[in-house]
């Protein structure tokens, strides 16, 4: 569907075109008509889809039809992810959409890891606040902003953001929104908890699901290893080399375990870096876009770092090790085979880990032929 159909505003048209937007995906092209006539929405489409710019053109169009105000400290949109990456990948596609409109956008991320009082300062006059849980809530108990006037809400991978980890903050931060608003949920899965939130969050949502289709689904090139512990790190060397790989995302279960392996891997002369919660936001900045680039060879992970990776063309993922829920699988394998490009997913398993992955796969509706590492000599 071409993005005229959408009755945008013609700045916005104008910006699509300057950024070689053509067509508009399949979550674009049903969610942007629901959302334009200010209806709730929870729209499932797998990573890569473009989901982002589904709830961006929408607020946008939303925006810039209405007369400049007076600058306050009370952002009209706000925009949750679980990330500092996804919350800094979120701003640009604002940025990049909202140039050259006939009245200047403020759209701003804020997230932890960095000086709170920079961002204290620069909030004032924000239309957009695109925020980790953890830091609109410091910034909102310093007074800083005020949601009280907040009339469109994003929950941008809304399975990570209402899971256990992130409830509290959720419930504290709700409070503080005023109870009329439109509520837009966004998720590459869709899961009970996410099912059933019509019952709290949303006001008669419309749910879009997007299936993937069969040849997007061989996109991706599923299969693995069967492989001990103490012979992961020799095998991953072994396939970075005989493969001659090169832009390689490698996913482990903790960031010790990232920095092992990242060390291992520079040390026989691979150029690696690790992401992952503890290491500085400058520093994950850093590794991002060198690894974007193309001048980081491997860049080592952690799921929660994954959700703010968004490479169009990347051709190599490896779960080093096996994530504990399904979801974190699909997020992972679908960092790659995005774009319409071809990518290799592969996954190393232990023996006593077989049952798990049968699990994984059988969720997924896919086979994967797995080999046995103990026939390679490496």
């Amino acid at each position: 569907m071409s993005f005229d159909s959408f009755h945008l505003h013609p700045a916005l048209h104008a910006n699509l075109t300057s950024l070689g937007y053509k067509q508009a995906t399949p979550i674009q092209s049903q969610s942007i008509p629901v959302l334009l006539k200010g209806k709730d929405l929870l729209g499932i489409a797998k990573t890569g889809s473009g989901k982002t710019a589904s709830f961006a053109l929408p607020i946008l169009n939303q925006l810039v039809n209405i007369r400049e105000g007076e600058k306050n400290r009370q952002p009209k949109i706000l925009v949750l992810v679980p990330t500092r990456e996804l919350a800094v990948q979120v701003e640009e596609v604002f940025k990049a959409l909202s140039g050259n409109l006939p009245r200047p956008i403020k759209s701003m991320a804020v997230y932890g890891g960095v000086s709170i009082n920079p961002q204290m300062k620069a909030i004032y006059g924000v239309d957009i606040l695109i925020a980790t849980p953890g830091r609109l809530l410091d910034l909102q108990r310093s007074n800083a902003v005020d949601l009280s006037k907040v009339e469109r809400l994003v929950i941008d991978e809304a399975d990570k953001m209402l899971n256990l980890g992130f409830q509290k903050e959720m419930e504290e931060l709700l409070q503080h929104l005023p109870k009329q608003r439109q509520n837009m949920l966004f998720s590459a899965t869709l899961s009970e908890q996410l099912s059933g939130l019509n019952k709290i969050l949303l006001s008669n949502p419309v749910v879009i699901k997007i299936e993937e289709k069969e040849e997007e689904v061989k996109l991706i090139n599923l299969s693995g290893y069967f492989v001990s512990n103490e012979r992961k790190g020799p095998l991953l060397r072994h396939l970075i080399r005989e493969k001659n790989m090169t832009q390689v995302l490698v996913f482990t279960s903790s960031g010790v375990k990232a920095d092992k392996v990242a060390g291992k891997l520079n040390k026989n002369g691979i150029q690696a870096l690790a992401i992952h919660g503890k290491k500085s936001q400058s520093g994950r900045m850093r590794a991002l876009d060198k690894f974007k680039s193309g001048e980081l060879q491997v860049l080592v992970s952690t799921d929660l770092i994954s959700r703010g990776i968004d490479i169009d063309a990347l051709p190599y993922v490896i779960n080093y090790e096996l994530p504990r829920s399904p979801k974190d699988f699909v997020h992972r394998v679908g960092r790659t085979g995005r774009a319409e490009s071809k990518g290799v997913a592969i996954t190393f398993v232990t023996r006593e880990e077989t049952h798990h992955l049968k699990v994984i796969l059988k969720k997924m509706k896919r086979y994967m032929d797995i080999v046995d590492s103990e026939s390679l000599e490496f």
